[in-house]
């Protein structure tokens, strides 16, 4: 059964833009904090951005700024809106979904995953 789904991404030109959409349950979404990871060619997976249940968002540095998480309640969809999109910005990104006992993002990887959505930025 399929709990997240992404959508959104897609090859662009450095400083283009992209907004990549994570549709999750109803049950899931209402009850998890919900965030964004990425993954570059031979490189580990690596948190990006968060928005938790109460509507905080954090960001990893180089993305902050350029890059903005929000949820919608209604629709039980994330967002990740990407500007100024830059060539190391590359990578499959991964929704996730976690228990709100985890308020550590970095280096914390739980919870559920979508299947990842691929963004491909040229120079």
């Amino acid at each position: 059964q399929v709990q997240l789904v992404e959508s959104g991404g897609g090859s662009v030109q450095a400083g283009g833009s992209l907004r990549l959409s994570c549709a999750a349950s109803r049950s899931i979404f209402i009850s998890n904090h919900m965030g964004w990871y990425r993954q570059a060619p031979g490189k580990e997976r690596e948190w990006v951005a968060s928005e938790l249940i109460g509507g905080r968002t954090e960001y990893e540095d180089s993305v902050r700024g350029r890059f903005t998480v929000s949820r919608d309640n209604a629709k039980s969809t994330m967002y990740l809106q990407m500007n100024s999109l830059k060539p190391e910005d590359t990578a499959v990104y991964y929704c996730n979904a976690r228990s709100p006992v985890y308020s550590r993002w970095r280096g914390v990887e739980t919870g559920y995953w979508g299947q990842g959505t691929q963004v491909t930025v040229s120079s």
